[in-house]
C-alpha cells in the first residue's frame, strides 16, 4: 500500500483497524528527529504557534466557562506499541495538520477535507502541544483557540473525478485552502516561498504525526525537486502529518504541504507494533505538494513600514497578477 494518500484516523478507529492500515502512512529516515514544542528552538516555537490540528467536532467537548476539552487516547494503547517506542505515553486524537497563511485562511492537504459536509464537521485547534518539560500535553484550552471551517476556498487532489495528474506522473499535487468561521487572533500567518526549491535544500516539518501533540522534525532535505506539483524528501512524518507545512531551513518560509509517504508501522516479532525505519537515503521518501501549486490563491503578507498608511511587500511573495510590479514596494491600506 505504499505511495498512497496518508491521513491519520481518529483514535477510536485506530483501535478497531488492523495495524497494516497504516501502510499508507509515513516513517522515520535515519535518526528520529521529532521534537516536542518545548524541546524546539525559539524560532521553531514561533512558527509552531501558527500550526493547527484537525479534529472531528464530536471529539471536542465544551466546558464552562468558555473552555474546551479534546477527547484523546493514549498512543501506546491505541496502537499496541512496543514499550520503547517514542511518545507512546502521549495522547492522540487529531487526524490532520494545517497552517495559518492568511487572517482566516488555513492551508492543508486536499484529502483532509473533501466536501462541504466534511468542512461542517471539523474543528481546527491551535496549541495542542507539550509546552514544558515534564508537563502533560495541553488538551484543555480556551474556546478562542478552536475555529470552525466556514468553506473550502480552493481544493485539488489529482486522480479524483474532474482532476488529472500531470502527464507522465501517477501522482500529483494535493492541497486545500480553508476559510475559517472568523479571523484568527493571537496567531500570525506564516510566510510562503513564491519561488522554487532545489534538490538538496534543507527542510523541516511541523505538525501532528499520528494525531500526537505538535512535533517539529528537521534534519531532512529534498531528494527530488523535478516532479510536477510536488517534491520528494526524507522527512520523519506519519499519518496525521498530512497537511503539515514544510519549511525551508534557511529562510523559514513554507515550501510545501506534506501529503504522502512510506509505511509507518510494522508488527514486531514480539507481537507489538513498532515504527518503520529506513536509512536516511532509503525508502520511497515523503511527498510534499509544492507551494507553487497553490501560491496564486494565497494573499501576500503585509509588513508595516514607518508610514502607518502603507505596508512593505516583498515583490517575490506576490501572487501573480495581485498588484502591478511597479507598486510592489508599498501598498496603501484601503
Amino acid at each position: 500500500m505504499k505511495n498512497m494518500i496518508k491521513t491519520t484516523l481518529s483514535a477510536a478507529i485506530l483501535v478497531a483497524l488492523p495495524i497494516l492500515t497504516f501502510a499508507e502512512g509515513r516513517s522515520i529516515y535515519g535518526a528520529d528527529n521529532r521534537l516536542d514544542f518545548f524541546e524546539s528552538a525559539a524560532d521553531m516555537q514561533t512558527l509552531s504557534d501558527s500550526v493547527v490540528s484537525f479534529w472531528k467536532s464530536a471529539d471536542i467537548e465544551t466546558l464552562n466557562p468558555g473552555g474546551v476539552q479534546l477527547k484523546t487516547e493514549k498512543f501506546g494503547d491505541a496502537m499496541s506499541l512496543c514499550p520503547a517506542e517514542k511518545f507512546r505515553e502521549q495522547p492522540i486524537g487529531a487526524f490532520c495538520s494545517g497552517s495559518l497563511v492568511g487572517e482566516d485562511l488555513i492551508m492543508t492537504a486536499g484529502h483532509c477535507v473533501k466536501t462541504a459536509e466534511d468542512c461542517a464537521n471539523i474543528k481546527l485547534v491551535f496549541g495542542f502541544a507539550v509546552k514544558q518539560a515534564g508537563a502533560e500535553a495541553v488538551t484543555a484550552m480556551p474556546a478562542s483557540e478552536v475555529y470552525g471551517c466556514s468553506k473550502i476556498v480552493k481544493r485539488f487532489l489529482g486522480g479524483e473525478p474532474g482532476s488529472v495528474n500531470p502527464a507522465g506522473q501517477k501522482l500529483g499535487p494535493d492541497y486545500a485552502l480553508i476559510q475559517l468561521d472568523r479571523k484568527v487572533t493571537g496567531h500570525k500567518p506564516l510566510d510562503i516561498n513564491r519561488g522554487n526549491i532545489a534538490k538538496g535544500a534543507k527542510i523541516f516539518v511541523i505538525g501532528h504525526p499520528v494525531g500526537l501533540p505538535l512535533k517539529v522534525a528537521g534534519g531532512a532535505s529534498v531528494r527530488d525537486a523535478g516532479k510536477v506539483g510536488y517534491f520528494v524528501a526524507d522527512l520523519d512524518t506519519f499519518g496525521g502529518n498530512s497537511g503539515s507545512p514544510v519549511f525551508n531551513a534557511s529562510t523559514k518560509k513554507i515550501e510545501g504541504i506534506l501529503v504522502r509517504g512510506d509505511t509507518d508501522f510494522i508488527n514486531s516479532p514480539a507481537g507489538c507494533t513498532t515504527m518503520a525505519t529506513y536509512e536516511q537515503t532509503g525508502g520511497r521518501g515523503e511527498d510534499v505538494t509544492k507551494i507553487s501549486a497553490l501560491s496564486a490563491f494565497i494573499p501576500a503578507l503585509a509588513r508595516k513600514s514607518a508610514n502607518k498608511d502603507y505596508v512593505n511587500v516583498d515583490s517575490s511573495e506576490l501572487a501573480p497578477g495581485s498588484i502591478p510590479a511597479r507598486d510592489a514596494g508599498q501598498v496603501r491600506f484601503q
